[in-house]
């Protein structure tokens, strides 16, 4: 087996040890007899597994009792209009902070149902920092205040948090979660498409606080309601059930790592590697702005389309794969997720100095 490192953005690589773990249980689940793709929502043996996934959830992310944890359907997308369609039915408004592609997705998604209230955009430059903001310019009866946390396209992240208040902070953090400590109590409501750090695609992690629940719009969809999928512990319909079981896997692998926290100072330990280099790099340079930095996607250049190009070439012959920017930004782009390992990025630093000492 010749298993490259993945540096895309998702989908992204998974840790081998919970590969490995499906790969045994791939034909039979335990002693089901059945594999999970084959297992009804409703049985005994699924039940326990998704029961096991919300419980090393809320361990893991240290949930207050007063959340609901959700795993639903549709990708971060679906939660652009289901975010507006429940909790924005009070006073229709909302505070969003413009910090790339995906807060302009949902701020374009919110618009259809509630007003919009957009305080600040770091669009100006290629969002390439997160803006400071101004109080001032915060709505007094917004129904919430919506950020995305971590900004996988520009690489930026959120250091500090917006303070909202009595109004709800909603984030999106696809990108980042249960990478770095995060306090829940500080959210109304978060979410992450599981593609980037907790399996694979098609599953949508949702964690909700009570009261936020059961005041939808009534143009609301039933497939679209909080309350629904609540009450009926995101077995409504039947669910990825597939997903979900990696997604299992991938937290009982996170905890044997020692948690959150104990990934973390190995999320820092890889970024710092990453960054130390490209600061004293003659060829290559961060696009990010220090300070906003994300611990998960690092987007860099060149300044040449012509080298850029040889180096995504390049370093995939080195078995380093999918370091091609995103078209808004060029250049190239390391995803360094969870699951990707500290030597993964040393094998990356090293081929940069490579390349360097040949192209500069």
């Amino acid at each position: 087996m010749s298993r490259v490192y993945n540096f895309s953005a998702g989908p992204s690589m998974l840790p081998i040890e919970v590969l490995k773990k499906a790969q045994e249980e791939m034909c039979e689940y335990g002693s089901s007899g059945m594999s999970v793709m084959e297992m009804s929502h409703r049985s005994k043996d699924y039940e326990e597994i998704i029961q096991g996934a919300e419980a090393l959830v809320r361990e893991l992310m240290g949930v207050p009792d007063n959340y609901k944890v959700l795993f639903l359907q549709g990708g971060g997308s679906s939660q652009f209009t289901m975010i507006p369609m429940n909790l924005g039915s009070k006073n229709k408004k909302c505070d969003i902070v413009v910090t790339g592609q995906w807060a302009k997705k949902a701020m374009q998604e919110a618009k259809r149902y509630i007003t919009v209230n957009e305080v600040a955009s770091s669009a100006d430059k290629t969002f390439s920092y997160i803006p400071k903001l101004d109080k001032s310019t915060f709505s007094k009866d917004a129904d919430y205040f919506y950020i995305c946390m971590n900004n996988t396209i520009y690489g930026t992240k959120y250091n500090t948090l917006p303070d909202t208040g009595d109004i709800p902070l909603v984030a999106d953090i696809s990108s980042n979660v249960m990478s770095e400590v995060m306090d829940v109590s500080k959210f109304g409501l978060l979410f992450a498409g599981a593609q980037k750090n907790l399996g694979p695609a098609g599953v949508t992690l949702v964690i909700v606080r009570e009261d936020l629940i059961g005041n939808e719009m009534d143009i609301t969809p039933t497939m679209f309601n909080y309350k629904i999928h609540a009450d009926n512990n995101s077995l409504y319909n039947t669910p990825p059930t597939y997903g979900i079981y990696i997604m299992k896997l991938v937290f009982e692998w996170i905890k044997s790592k020692g948690g959150v926290a104990e990934l973390e100072k190995i999320n820092r330990e890889k970024a710092k590697i990453l960054y130390d280099y490209l600061d004293n790099s003659k060829l290559f340079v961060g696009t990010v702005a220090k300070e906003d930095r994300s611990l998960m996607n690092v987007p860099f250049v060149t300044g040449s389309e012509e080298l850029d190009a040889k180096f995504v070439a390049e370093s995939k012959k080195a078995g380093l794969v999918n370091l091609k920017g995103h078209r808004t930004v060029g250049g190239m782009r390391a995803s360094i997720y969870n699951a990707m390992p500290i030597e993964g990025v040393v094998k990356l630093v090293e081929f940069m100095k490579k390349f360097e000492s040949e192209n500069a």
